[in-house]
């Protein structure tokens, strides 16, 4: 026979409901039924003897008891939680559900690999791997961490730095029509250009790096044919001969390698952006969030660039 829920559970779910905005939200993100989550928060307001959520047809609202529950109980948890692992010790084992957002393209080729050898190091946990570009709402989604590319600007988040993108201009040989490669970045300005929104729109800006000495820094205004927010789009309409762009070293390390790309002005880059695990704030962090950091940091090569081959990389 199965157990009643105790209180710890009950208060659980309550804090869920209420970060997710909803009794159907919540269940779901608890892998169980709408009915079950609705019996734990009417178990929980018998047992305080409150009334903590007003709900109607379209809407959900805390009661004035149950704002002052729902601050306690997260204060609670999150003690009861530190509690645990402190008993735990080194023992603590990674376990339960890790919901993580990643932006399409790391997501489907950099980062697979790392997350792979996560989950075989640690058997009890399992992860939602959810491709979105954009930053996600991590409570009321249900969402433990993020990979983010480019500068976080949230205070209210964590920011841990794992790794960075290297960047080339980058085009088909159809596009130069047997002309020689640019060398120069003055000579990329003449080029049809596409642009990945996200990153630059309607401006190149290229630096070449000198050893003991001031970089020189040359920027250039664009009218792109094609503007993406998506990488993938921008490396097969650049493939097609549409325009150069720049691209991640990453993402094209084998078109270049095998002719099928150019790397225009070898000697110049634009600047590598850095890419972040991201969290919210607390007073307590699972195992299974601290050692999926861990893993990241030492599964991502620092500068993810052109693998070495003769000549020059331009990704210095």
């Amino acid at each position: 026979m199965k157990t009643a829920p105790d209180r710890i559970e009950l208060m659980q779910t309550f804090v869920r409901i209420v970060e997710a905005g909803s009794l159907s939200a919540a269940a779901a993100q608890m892998n169980a039924t709408q009915p079950t989550v609705s019996r734990r928060l009417q178990a929980l307001e018998r047992s305080l003897g409150l009334k903590l959520l007003q709900r109607s047809t379209h809407a959900m609202k805390l009661t004035e008891d149950g704002e002052r529950c729902f601050s306690r109980a997260k204060e609670l948890l999150g003690n009861w939680d530190a509690f645990e692992a402190d008993l735990r010790g080194t023992q603590e084992v990674p376990e339960g559900t890790l919901r993580v957002v990643v932006p399409h393209a790391l997501g489907q080729q950099q980062l697979v690999g790392p997350v792979v050898d996560y989950l075989r190091r640690h058997e009890r946990v399992t992860v939602e791997w959810l491709l979105h570009d954009g930053t996600p709402d991590f409570i009321a989604q249900g969402i433990d961490c993020a990979v983010h590319v480019g500068a976080v600007e949230d205070p209210s988040l964590v920011a841990v730095k794992i790794a960075e993108v290297r960047r080339i201009v980058v085009a088909a040989p159809s596009l130069l029509q047997g002309r020689p490669p640019p060398l120069q970045p003055a000579e990329l300005q003449a080029l049809p250009w596409l642009a990945l929104q996200t990153f630059y729109r309607n401006e190149v800006a290229l630096t070449r790096r000198h050893a003991g000495r001031d970089n020189e820094d040359y920027r250039f205004a664009i009218r792109p044919r094609l503007g993406t927010d998506s990488l993938f789009a921008l490396r097969n309409a650049t493939l097609l001969g549409l325009g150069a762009s720049i691209a991640s070293t990453w993402l094209v390390a084998d078109d270049v390698a095998e002719g099928r790309l150019l790397h225009l002005a070898p000697q110049w880059c634009a600047a590598p952006l850095p890419v972040y695990l991201i969290y919210p704030y607390s007073s307590f962090y699972p195992a299974k969030l601290r050692r999926f950091v861990e893993a990241l940091r030492e599964g991502l090569p620092a500068g993810m660039g052109l693998p070495s081959r003769p000549g020059p990389t331009g990704a210095a």
